[in-house]
This record gives structure tokens, sequence and C-alpha cells, in this order.
């Protein structure tokens, strides 16, 4: 049998590299056409009833209906997050695994666990979109003297270290963004932990705690029966869905910003076809009227984003935490 000349040889494997990889293109993009023929696996990595968890729900019916399969939630609570971020960062990237998360495990997380956490947020996990944010509200009893933020700046200024708050640990929103505020208006208060944001908002109710950074789905039936006071929002601007209530930032400090953000994820490598099609599709959700109405319900203002912008918004908002967490020193290994 004659061989190949040297010259031939290259040109039949050359052509052999180039049929493979035609094939995987193909392969690929008919994976995506496909996409999805079985329910999908939605992870949100708080129990049941929780925030993220309602909010996942909400939305699991229309996308649903949206990709023409079921949309299972999956609770896989733990660690502030972590544990379910974990699971979901180690799935298969093939379009089953979607991850519906917060700020913390994405964000402040590495920052505090930085031996334990097992996952890389932005290396184990690609960006879907933002699904909506959510301000803070900061709550003082009804009685307080403070009637402003200003008003509460000056009484803290008035008895160092004698005023407390609520938090729900160490390293939470509302520790961090009581510690930035503390930083920025030159005050200092004590943090007493709590378990949950219910505990927090009764002994501000009965007087027992002076403040406190709270989500306004616990914060805001007793703002209106009047039974604690609002001072202040930690969203940079005006909020729609709470209207009335002034800004951290305007009222003295500019720039502060602590909101509360969902997003969604799936495992790292996850096909761009399948990551597009997940994209367009949270996005047409989100502007449902049913969808918006939910959202606001739970104090939510839907926010869909590509890809990039929710990766730039994760690596704003761990330049903005990491400083505060090592202003502290604070380390949850």
């Amino acid at each position: 049998m004659i061989g190949f000349s040297p010259l031939r040889r290259k040109l039949h494997l050359s052509m052999l590299g180039l049929a493979a990889a035609g094939s995987m293109l193909m392969a690929a993009a008919t994976q995506a056409a496909e996409w999805p023929d079985r329910p999908i696996q939605l992870v949100v990595p708080f129990p049941p009833g929780s925030s993220p968890d309602t909010l996942a729900r909400a939305i699991a019916e229309p996308l649903a209906k949206e990709l023409g399969q079921a949309i299972v939630v999956e609770n896989k609570a733990g660690a502030g997050g972590n544990i379910g971020t974990r699971y979901a960062s180690r799935a298969k990237p093939d379009g089953y695994t979607m991850l519906l998360t917060i700020n913390g495990p994405m964000v402040t997380a590495p920052t505090l666990y930085k031996k334990t956490l097992g996952y890389d947020p932005l290396n184990d996990l690609d960006p879907i979109s933002l699904v909506g944010t959510s301000p803070n509200v900061l709550v003082v009893p009804a009685d307080s003297p403070a009637t402003t933020l200003q008003e509460f700046v000056r009484l803290a200024k008035e008895k160092p270290g004698a005023l407390n708050y609520g938090s729900v640990g160490p390293g939470s929103s509302s520790h961090l963004g009581m510690a930035m505020l503390e930083h920025q208006a030159g005050i200092k208060l004590l943090q007493i932990p709590y378990t949950g944001f219910p505990q927090i908002i009764t002994s501000i109710i009965a007087g027992d705690i002076q403040a406190g950074f709270m989500v306004p789905g616990v914060a805001m039936p007793q703002v209106n029966a009047g039974k604690v006071r609002a001072l202040a929002i930690t969203s940079l601007e005006s909020s729609e869905i709470l209207p009335g209530l002034p800004t951290v930032a305007s009222q003295g400090y500019p720039g502060f910003e602590s909101i509360s953000w969902d997003a969604i994820f799936v495992p790292a490598g996850t096909p761009a076809d399948i990551v597009e099609k997940m994209n367009a599709s949270i996005t047409r959700i989100l502007a449902l009227p049913e969808i918006k109405q939910k959202m606001a319900a739970l104090y939510f203002t839907p926010a869909p984003s590509s890809p990039a912008e929710l990766t730039k918004l994760v690596e704003d908002e761990k330049l903005r935490w990491d400083e505060v967490i090592n202003r502290l020193n604070l380390s949850l290994d």
C-alpha cells in the first residue's frame, strides 16, 4: 500500500481536525437547540419560606412556561447560603442546574471564609441575570428621640458605645451595612446578634435595642402599624417600592449603598447558547405584570441584566464590602 507523502499526511490530519471541530460545534448547536428536554433544577441555598425561596417559586412557573419544561425548586440550605452555592457550582454544566442566590454567598463569603468556602464565585459559576433588588430599612423604636438619620447619628455621638443595634450575625448585611454607616458617620454602636430579623424587630418594638438595618418585608408591616419608625433606606436612590422614605445617601452620606439582590447563576462551562436562552427567558418573565406584582409584595424591584452586567455587579460589590470586612479584620473560618 502506498503511504501518504509528508505534505499529504499533514493535509489529511488537518482535514480530520477540522471535521472533528465541526462535529463538536454541530453537537453543541444541537444540544442548545434541543435544550431543555427534561426538568431543570433551580437550587435555592436557603430554607423554604425564606425570601430567596419565595422569589424562586414566584418565577419558577412562568419560567417553566417559557422554556417548556418543569422548574423544580431544590432547597439546599446551610452556612448562610454557602452550602447550596457550593453544591450548584459542582453540578454538571449542562443547563439542567440553575442557582438563585443572594449577595452573601457571591460577594462577602469569599473574604469571610477564605479557608473553608470550597468554591470561587466568579470561576466556578457563570452569571445569567440579576433578578431583583431591594433596599434595607434603618429602623428605630417608635418612641426613639431620633426622628431622622441625622438625629440618630447625633444621639450616637453624644453617647459613644451606648446605643446598640440588632444584626443577624457577624458578616451579614445587617452587620456590614451598619459598620459602613458607623465608619462614614464617625459613630460607635454595639452589635447584638440575633437568629433572625423577626427577633430583631421584636426587640426594637420592646425598646431592648435602639436600631437595626432590616429587610423591608419584616420592617414595613411594623412601620405601617406605628410600632417602629423608619429613618432611611439603603438604596442609592429613592425607591418606588418604599415611597416617601429618604435614603442614607441623601442625608449626608453620599455614595452610601447597601442593597440586597437576587440573581441566577449556572455551573461554569454551561454552553453559551444555553446561557443566552436562559437570559432571554428570564428577561421576558421579569417584564410580566404578575411577576412585578409578586416581587413588589416582597419589596423587590425587577432588575434583569446581561451576564456581563451581573459579573460587574459582583466585582464592584466585592470591592466595596472587602474594604469593610478588612477594616473590621473579620473572618468566619
